[in-house]
């Protein structure tokens, strides 16, 4: 690893300053992997919170939106945004749900189970790429770091 360009504080960081870090590193990962999906030929419209929402659904076969939203813990106006973007491109369809009239259930098409395998392909390349200057030791640090700050945020929304 070329710890030259690694930033090693002498004094503890500020809270504002990790964070500022951390928003930074999830823009520079997320710009990587989707350069990664263009160069694989993933259509453009297949970003990876959309493909992280697809596997969703195709995990599940068929569900509801509201259902899909607590799932991913996103706002049920951000699933409609999806499935009205997604429907578009024929990867997904509504389907009225046989169980409850007022209900409208959502499932992959088979447009979408080639692109969704080839997605997952590109994103393990993709993680590879990545995180290949971490060693083992230093990617189950980061994973544990990262739990700890979606407990943080399950804590905050506790308090709401």
């Amino acid at each position: 690893m070329d710890t030259s360009k690694v930033y090693f504080p002498t004094e503890p960081p500020t809270p504002e300053f990790l964070l500022e870090i951390l928003f930074k590193t999830t823009h520079s990962v997320h710009s990587q992997f989707e350069a990664h999906l263009s160069a694989q030929d993933v259509p453009a419209y297949l970003t990876g919170p959309r493909m992280r929402f697809l596997k969703c659904i195709e995990e599940a076969g068929k569900i509801k939106m509201s259902d899909l939203a607590t799932k991913l813990g996103i706002k049920k106006r951000t699933v409609t945004q999806f499935v009205d973007a997604l429907e578009k491109e024929n990867v997904i369809v509504r389907i009225p749900d046989p169980n409850d009239r007022r209900a409208t259930l959502i499932q992959i098409t088979e447009t979408a189970e080639p692109l969704i395998k080839k997605t997952g392909e590109a994103m393990i390349e993709a993680a590879a790429k990545v995180l290949a200057s971490f060693p083992s030791e230093s990617r189950s640090h980061l994973l544990c770091l990262l739990y700890q700050l979606a407990d943080v945020k399950e804590s905050n929304d506790d308090m709401n």
